[in-house]
């Protein structure tokens, strides 16, 4: 494989919850140089990595004063001026590293990038992850014709499953033009300890995800409340709100399902976490619970959650639904269990069988651990991507 050296942007480097962006870039070969660019950072004691190119950082005194005039003229009439800068800051970087490749994380991004990577002169990759497929083309309709400038420009679009590729396809994408390609998990990071779990005990069970309509959580819940009736159970919860109002509404809703099933004695929530405990809890848990739904807004998963990759992988049994590519991990009945969304009823269904057959756990899970050491596993899906880099920038 010959050297490359890629240019990796987005807005943020990166949120608490973007683990994967972290995975995918840490685990490309040492062929590829990453550069990652960004307008700011966030969450570094996380997510630090090599060559770090934040705006923010750069010029610091050029970017105090972007804020001061979006808060003066609001995002609107902002957004002409501060987004000539990042282009031009980005096309610096391509330049100063001798990038031969852009990879826009988000479609959003890669529309943002355009004239960048054109300027730079170099190939241009964009991965859409979800929102950016369904909710905002929904919400923000100029954003369509946006995409199908990207489309036309850039030269490979990468999605997490055949599901987000279809919709990206619907969105004027030419099919020829899209790949699926797995997002990774650090499997050898991970420890596979299939769960057991004694009649007469407390099942445990864990929902990691952040409060938004998608996750589904308020079904879980329910679900959850159902089955209390029957058998002692703990519930845990990871994760929260964030300041939009549609997450603050959500978790209100959460609120009140484990108010209205009177779930609060036998529920911990524990906020945001990193994922170190993240894991630590997942490992005293019998169960993952993770329901996913189309949300009225439009929001999906796209793909899936990495999350229940990760959960799959440490051995723990697999509750969720057929929602968007969920499908590529958990194969209903064979490494894990699936109901249709919003389907409490179906939740319960399946939450009883595995309380009925525990004997049936470690076959369950141990199916799951193999399909994710194949199709999900970091470092190979990091030698996956180079190749594709490769084989965009011509040098195969």
């Amino acid at each position: 494989m010959k050297p490359l050296s890629v240019l990796h942007a987005n807005y943020a480097w990166l949120s608490q919850t973007e683990t994967w962006m972290y995975t995918t870039v840490k685990f490309l070969p040492r062929e590829v140089t990453s550069h990652i660019v960004c307008e700011r950072t966030a969450c570094l004691e996380q997510f630090n990595l090599p060559n770090i190119h934040a705006r923010n950082q750069i010029h610091p005194w050029r970017y105090a004063f972007e804020e001061r005039v979006q808060r003066w003229l609001g995002w609107k009439r902002c957004r002409a001026f501060r987004d000539r800068h990042a282009e031009s800051f980005l096309v610096r970087q391509a330049k100063r590293h001798g990038a031969q490749l852009l990879h826009s994380h988000f479609g959003t991004v890669g529309w943002a990038n355009l004239n960048a990577a054109r300027r730079a002169g170099v190939k241009h990759i964009t991965t859409f992850y979800g929102v950016d497929v369904s909710m905002y083309p929904r919400q923000y309709p100029a954003l369509k014709k946006q995409y199908r400038d990207l489309f036309e420009a850039a030269d490979l679009f990468l999605c997490e499953g055949p599901h987000m590729a279809r919709c990206v396809v619907d969105l004027g994408c030419p099919k020829e033009k899209v790949r699926v390609h797995h997002l990774g998990v650090r499997v050898d990071e991970i420890p596979f300890k299939p769960r057991t779990w004694r009649p007469g005990t407390p099942l445990r069970i864990l929902i990691a995800a952040s409060f938004r309509e998608k996750k589904g959580i308020p079904y879980a819940l329910q679900a959850l409340g159902i089955l209390s009736r029957e058998i002692p159970i703990e519930i845990t919860l990871i994760g929260d709100a964030s300041p939009e109002a549609r997450s603050q509404a959500e978790k209100q809703k959460i609120l009140g399902v484990i108010d209205a099933y009177s779930l609060d004695p036998i529920t911990r929530i524990l906020g945001y976490q990193p994922h170190t405990v993240l894991f630590d809890t997942a490992y005293t848990h019998h169960i993952f619970l993770s329901p996913s739904v189309i949300a009225a807004d439009g929001d999906t998963e796209g793909g899936l959650p990495v999350a229940l990759i990760e959960m799959a992988a440490t051995g723990m049994p697999v509750v969720s639904t057929t929602h968007c590519d969920i499908p590529e991990v958990i194969q209903d009945g064979v490494s894990g269990c699936l109901a249709a969304e919003r389907d409490v009823d179906g939740l319960v269904a399946h939450l009883r069988w595995l309380v009925t057959h525990p004997d049936a756990w470690e076959a369950m899970v141990s199916a799951a651990r193999r399909h994710i050491e194949v199709e999900f596993h970091a470092k190979v899906q990091g030698e996956r991507l180079a190749a594709i880099y490769q084989e965009v920038v011509g040098t195969t």
